[in-house]
């Protein structure tokens, strides 16, 4: 079960809206990736969960304003899956 599960997630790919998020952490110190879109808005939660799940981003710090938003950072599953390489 466990190699089936690691076998989806290198054959998942991300859909538009999880490559635009994590595509804007390629550029940040430390990969880390926005709380909200070009427009304004807050990045949706499903998008930052299904990156979660996939091992594209992970939890990075605290954010002690808002503790209930969640900040997170590219991985280097996250670079592989935007076809770049891992951070060296």
């Amino acid at each position: 079960m466990a190699a089936e599960a690691a076998r989806s997630r290198t054959e998942t790919r991300p859909t538009d809206a999880q490559r635009r998020w994590l595509a804007r952490g390629l550029g940040e110190p430390g990969g880390k990736l926005p709380l909200f879109d070009g427009d304004g808005q807050q990045v949706d939660p499903r998008t930052v969960q299904a990156c979660l799940r996939q091992g594209w981003a992970e939890p990075w710090i605290a954010n002690p304003i808002k503790p209930d938003w969640l900040v997170c950072r590219l991985t280097d599953a996250g670079r592989r899956a935007l076809g770049g390489d891992a951070e060296p």
